[in-house]
């Protein structure tokens, strides 16, 4: 068995490029491993073919150590004390809508197609297999627990799969540009044995058999961490979800930086330092699917929800990693009372470094709302196309541009057609379309209004009762011994 991202000789030639990318000179290291017989290039899905020997794979050991000494060190950012946001302000600035549509207008839209999560009537009653809508801010909650499912799902069967993959899969069939759930129905075998997609989903995630909302990192991590703020509240604290994550989430159902964090909290690593112990992923996605929930509990509340996220994702990452994670989660409370997701995206980047690499991607995205899809999509990989497909500030450049969407599907579509970390992409982007423009019915019925996960007891979870119990943390979370958890507004 060829367990992934983490075996010595796999994460050295990673984190040669982290390293790289931090300003640390690896030339001896380079040298000291090719001499060896180590080669320097990153294994894409996390392992190499063959298992290194004993003796380089402890040469890697070794290598990864010293590359540790090298890091300068990260230092946690300040989160701003920033004005709370209202559902009736939209006064933020933007880099340019991808319509002229006005914000009551797509508020109308977002309340009409949340409306029809059943069987497309607007009563408060659910169809069989349907979910009951729920009014105002409420209604915003259910829309981006739903929406990050959708989007999540839409986004599976072609993870893995680069862009050019992904475009001749869904043109072959008749899918291009992406506007439903990816079906296996008319894409040609040839195609299929260029591009040997969806292996691992099939069952579960192609339009033919979706049956509920199927178990993904994603979802597990957003759960988990509304059920951190219900135990926790605004006292969470790092060591709180280092022991969530050993109590609670298989080992095998975490990936790049959270696994070696989660190894590394197994080899007795304090969780201040996971983050930073042989452990190239550092600004990788990992942390920013990890901070919806922290903006959906604090609505308007940047903030509150960045200092959430920031506790939550210095566990397992640094850097551009964590300003994704800010990002997320202070865009996430945005998504709760603002009525146009570009402003949405915006006001979360008023939590990061303007000059970093994260903030520069989200403005990248942004201003391609008016580009064509196809040009688009080539300006975003032309810029950002050498980072590896989980990286952070990729993903964000290609989810801020499919925020400039003007409704739902297409907007969780181009997360998808662009590649990169598709499930990942389409959960965030449908978060947040979700909340502000609503999810219409035909991607809500397959759902079933049911998750899997494999957290203890939450299996098959309502979708409903995780955007109720959402609902309950916005006002005081509740901790599992049924005490009340008093809401700290705006901790310096």
């Amino acid at each position: 068995m060829r367990l992934t991202w983490v075996q010595p000789e796999d994460l050295l030639p990673h984190q040669l490029v982290q390293s790289t990318t931090e300003g640390t000179d690896v030339t001896d290291i380079t040298a000291r491993w090719h001499a060896a017989g180590g080669t320097a290039d990153a294994p894409v899905s996390g392992a190499s073919d063959k298992p290194a020997g004993a003796e380089l794979r402890a040469l890697a050991r070794e290598l990864l150590d010293e590359l540790d000494t090298r890091f300068a060190g990260w230092v946690a950012p300040e989160i701003p004390q920033l004005p709370q946001l209202s559902s009736a302000q939209s006064a933020l600035p933007t880099a340019g809508a991808a319509d002229d549509e006005p914000a009551a207008a797509r508020s109308a839209m977002r309340r009409h197609s949340s409306a029809q999560l059943g069987d497309g009537s607007t009563d408060r009653e659910p169809a069989s297999g349907g979910v009951a809508p729920m009014g105002g801010a409420d209604e915003r909650v259910l829309n981006a627990w739903l929406g990050r499912a959708a989007g999540n799902l839409l986004g599976k069967p072609v993870e893995k799969i680069p862009r050019e993959g992904i475009r001749e899969i869904l043109q072959s069939s008749g899918q291009w540009p992406l506007s439903r759930y990816i079906t296996a129905v008319g894409v040609p075998d040839e195609v299929v044995g260029r591009w040997p997609w969806n292996r691992r989903s099939k069952g579960t995630s192609l339009r033919e058999v979706i049956d509920g909302m199927p178990e993904d990192d994603d979802l597990n991590f957003a759960i988990l961490a509304l059920q951190l703020v219900e135990r926790h509240g605004d006292e969470l604290s790092t060591e709180d979800v280092a022991a969530a994550w050993l109590n609670e989430l298989p080992a095998g159902r975490v990936f790049t930086a959270e696994r070696v964090a989660y190894r590394n909290l197994l080899d007795g690593v304090e969780p201040g330092r996971a983050a930073v112990v042989r452990n190239p992923f550092r600004e990788w996605i990992g942390a920013q699917i990890r901070t919806d929930v922290y903006g959906w509990v604090r609505p308007g509340d940047r903030t509150a929800a960045a200092r959430l996220a920031l506790v939550d994702a210095r566990l397992s990452h640094t850097g551009a990693g964590v300003d994704g994670a800010l990002w997320v989660a202070a865009m996430s409370a945005a998504a709760m009372v603002l009525d146009d997701p570009v402003e949405v995206a915006e006001a979360g980047l008023a939590v990061v470094d303007p000059a970093g690499e994260l903030a520069k991607a989200v403005r990248f995205g942004l201003g391609l709302a008016e580009t064509p899809l196809d040009d688009a999509l080539d300006a975003l990989h032309a810029e950002y196309g050498h980072l590896h497909w989980v990286h952070s500030v990729n993903n964000s450049a290609l989810t801020a541009y499919a925020l400039t969407a003007p409704d739902f599907a297409t907007g969780i579509g181009r997360a998808v057609m662009g590649g990169w970390d598709t499930d990942s992409a389409g959960a965030t982007v449908g978060a947040v379309l979700g909340a502000v423009l609503g999810v219409p019915a035909e991607w809500t019925e397959p759902l079933d209004n049911r998750l899997a996960t494999s957290l203890p007891g939450m299996n098959q979870v309502a979708i409903s009762e995780l955007a109720d119990r959402t609902v309950a943390a916005q006002a005081g979370a509740v901790r599992a011994d049924g005490q009340a958890v008093g809401k700290v507004e705006g901790r310096g």
